[in-house]
């Protein structure tokens, strides 16, 4: 092999290292190592590992917790991602108008997203405060019974689903703006002359041209969804009786409460599993998306 040959063939390899490092280093690795401890058995101190092959994963596919946690996560991702989507079309919708002001509002929108996600949680204990809190307040003066927003297992989810929401929608709103500012307007205005009304034209034109964002942002939400955590700490501990406890919360408390490790690495790699089955459907949505 001469080595003009050699320079040629290895090239794509010798630019992509300086980022492969630190993926092996940082992401594949540790997986890895989190692959092989969900088949011990260890308490993050002793220095021996037992394996116990499959006990973990048996003992937490029986487990009724981790059905209920499990459970908490699906409506967790499907009460907090479509409403952002949702919510977050619509005030891009209001915002891509003429309104005055909405330089102003766009950015009073958008500030929850760059607040710390532990300082806006804290906040928002106050405001679900059951005795002296602006939330049961506002009930109270329109002659409303009082809610425990994260006192009641009725209640506690929506609570947080409350936080996540308000917390996220502006971030939403930002990249459909983006989107629906790249629409041509001479499709829109040829639709128009056409006889299309407004919901006409943004049913048959803006919202397929902005598909692919509605994807991307539906594939980013439910990592997010997936991810929390703070909010949850923050705002009820998983409680109460396990109505907030989401599949990443129970692996927090199995490895750093219970210090059970072999348990909160089969959890973990329950998540990646659940990551890996979203990121192929979302591979295969955008596939049929583009041929569309």
């Amino acid at each position: 092999m001469t080595r003009s040959k050699f320079i040629s063939d290895w090239k794509p390899i010798l630019f992509t290292l300086p980022a492969m490092i630190p993926f092996v280093v940082f992401w594949l690795a540790p997986l890895l190592y989190v692959f092989y401890l969900s088949f011990t058995e260890w308490d993050f101190m002793s220095p021996e590992k037992i394996f116990v092959g499959l006990e973990n994963y048996i003992n937490l596919l029986t487990n009724p917790a981790f059905y209920q946690a499990l459970k908490v996560t699906i409506l967790f991702c499907l009460g907090s991602v479509l409403p952002i989507i949702v919510i977050g079309l619509g005030l891009a919708l209001l915002m891509n108008g003429k309104m005055k002001g909405s330089t102003f509002y766009q950015i009073l929108l958008f500030s929850p997203w760059v607040t710390p996600t532990v300082a806006v949680s804290i906040v928002w204990s106050f405001i679900f405060e059951p005795d002296v809190g602006l939330a049961n307040a506002v009930l109270s003066f329109l002659g409303l019974d009082k809610i425990g927003w994260l006192q009641d297992p009725q209640w506690a989810l929506v609570g947080v689903l409350i936080v996540t929401i308000w917390k996220s929608v502006g971030w939403a709103m930002i990249f459909y703006l983006v989107a629906l500012r790249n629409v041509p307007s001479d499709q829109l205005e040829a639709a128009e002359l056409d006889g299309a009304n407004p919901v006409q034209k943004f049913l048959r034109i803006t919202w397929p041209l902005i598909s692919p964002t509605t994807l991307f942002l539906f594939i980013v939400q439910i990592v997010q969804a997936l991810q929390a955590y703070d909010q949850i700490n923050v705002l009820t501990q998983g409680g109460p009786a396990g109505s907030t406890r989401t599949l990443l919360y129970m692996y927090y408390q199995s490895a750093f409460e219970s210090y059970q490790i072999g348990e909160a690495s089969t959890i973990a790699m329950v998540l990646v599993f659940i990551c890996m089955l979203l990121s192929l459907l979302s591979l295969r949505i955008s596939k049929q998306t583009t041929h569309y």
